[in-house]
């Protein structure tokens, strides 16, 4: 094959800075659910009888859009046989992000990261690493340079932590408490 044929050599170098700002997300975050004090003050209950039906039915909503970016994710990169117009990636993905900021801003505001039960240990971490992921994934989109697998590998690592955040708060609280609202 000559020179001319050949695809042009992707290096990481692109992906250094989302990565890093990406991971200074994950550690800001979870300094500063450490170290600051606990208001164990619920807010933005609107609509809801207590935070924590709150937290639970926003995460299920962003769970439910975040299957959706799978979905559309997939008929975008040619794997579905079927087309489903980008604006419905680019527009679940913006409504599922929203969906997690209340809910972020109460686990961080109130609840602070804790670690004295697994699960939710596992809960604030995950939490802290999916804002990162998806910060590294968003500043690696525009993506010139950067190796074609970055945005399937940051979008299925932001879905898997996604995914593991509802098992461990959703999920939870449906079997253990209910269906409350």
């Amino acid at each position: 094959m000559t020179a001319i044929h050949q695809r042009p050599a992707r290096g990481l170098a692109p992906l250094l800075v989302p990565l890093a700002v990406g991971g200074l997300v994950v550690l800001a975050l979870g300094v500063y659910g450490r170290a600051h004090t606990p208001t164990g003050f619920a807010v933005g209950v609107a609509g809801f009888s207590a935070a924590l039906p709150m937290k639970v039915w926003l995460t299920t909503g962003a769970f439910v859009l975040a299957v959706v970016q799978v979905v559309s994710a997939l008929s975008m990169w040619g794997r579905l046989g079927i087309a489903i117009p980008p604006a419905v990636h680019r527009w679940s993905g913006r409504l599922a992000f929203l969906l997690t900021i209340p809910v972020a801003f109460h686990c961080l505001y109130a609840l602070g990261l804790q670690y004295d039960v697994p699960r939710v240990l596992a809960h604030s971490l995950l939490g802290c690493f999916f804002y990162g992921v998806f910060t590294a994934k968003m500043l690696a989109l525009p993506g010139r340079g950067a190796p074609g697998w970055t945005l399937p590998v940051l979008g299925g690592l932001a879905f898997t932590l996604l995914v593991g955040l509802w098992l461990t708060s959703s999920f939870w609280f449906f079997t253990a408490v209910g269906f409350k609202v």
